[in-house]
């Protein structure tokens, strides 16, 4: 796949970081035709992480209205998870874009040789979801004076009309916190896994890749969005297709940002 030929000049890009790309706003659709011919191309894998994104989604459910208590130490669990799924993911289409036939076991292993770096990464967003919810409690707390509501006592309030102005200022907060995610992540798992990049690295990279295409990620981030609400609807049973082919069009979406990797095919086995 060739990536736009609009480029940073290479004084713009910092010692240590990659070459970043500039989008067109028809990207974000090309990227999830090039994931879901993935997906035809590789449906034995597509079903596994489908089967495990929807799994991942009917337990955090099920903690939800049973102990929503439990339910931020589930989210957490799930985010040490979440990584490893994507990086499978990204790892079969990158064995497709090589030629290679795509294989479960090599990408549920890919993630072995950047163990370091992932942890990095896992951390900083267990670092930012303690933020989140650390603000989340505090919007709670200014506006619901009896105690954290429960599950049905939640539901309830944010279905009031009176109530407006705290589900506008919750999600505010946690709009924020999205995008400081969404920006930092959205191609530095595939860097990391294509280039061996650091953390660090990867997540500057893809902050730039944002800065620079602004318009076309926030394009990307609503599709991304609307398809997880829309796979969300009944019980979660949609993220059998959207779980898979968000993350084969994610590894397209770093290569078109991206510039063309310096991994030469023979070394993908």
């Amino acid at each position: 796949m060739q990536a736009s030929p609009a480029r940073e000049k290479a004084s713009d890009n910092p010692a240590g970081t990659l070459q970043v790309q500039l989008l067109r706003m028809g990207d974000p659709w090309r990227w999830l035709a090039l994931g879901w011919r993935d997906l035809r191309r590789a449906p034995g894998v597509a079903l596994f992480y489908g089967l495990c994104f929807w799994a991942m989604a009917l337990l955090i459910g099920w903690v939800f209205r049973a102990s929503p208590e439990y339910s931020m130490a589930m989210a957490s669990g799930c985010l040490l998870i979440g990584p490893f799924l994507a990086m499978g993911l990204y790892d079969t289409s990158r064995r497709l874009e090589r030629g290679l036939p795509p294989q479960l076991s090599s990408s549920l292993t890919c993630w072995d040789t950047q163990m370091g770096s992932m942890g990095m990464l896992v951390m900083v967003l267990l670092v930012l979801e303690m933020l989140w919810a650390r603000a989340s409690m505090v919007v709670f707390a200014v506006f619901f004076d009896t105690g954290m509501p429960t599950t049905a006592g939640m539901l309830q309030a944010v279905a009031r009309p009176e109530n407006w102005e705290f589900l506008a200022i919750y999600l505010l907060v946690g709009g924020a916190f999205a995008a400081l995610v969404f920006a930092s992540m959205v191609v530095a798992l595939p860097a990391m896994l294509d280039r061996g990049s650091d953390a660090l690295t990867a997540c500057i990279t893809s902050m730039r890749v944002v800065g620079l295409n602004l318009v076309v990620m926030l394009q990307w981030a609503a599709i991304i969005t609307v398809l997880v609400a829309v796979a969300l609807w009944w019980y979660g049973a949609g993220l059998l297709l959207v779980g898979p082919l968000l993350g084969c069009a994610s590894w397209h979406a770093y290569r078109c940002s991206v510039g063309d990797s310096a991994v030469p095919a023979s070394t993908i086995s």
